[in-house]
């Protein structure tokens, strides 16, 4: 049964990951704190961390 499930799961990502694009069209603007936009160059791979906090 997992061996079935995990045969399922791994189809799934190939198909997803398939029908995905290259590159990203444009740039990426997010929002910080302090509402200010932050654009990520798409150049060259940049690692972002992304962390919220429940209060």
């Amino acid at each position: 049964m997992k061996a079935r499930i995990l045969l399922l799961m791994l189809i799934t990502m190939l198909v997803v990951s398939a029908c995905g694009q290259e590159k990203m069209q444009g740039s990426m603007t997010l929002l910080n704190q302090n509402n200010e936009e932050v654009t990520f160059p798409q150049k060259k791979p940049v690692l972002f961390f992304f962390i919220t906090t429940y209060t």
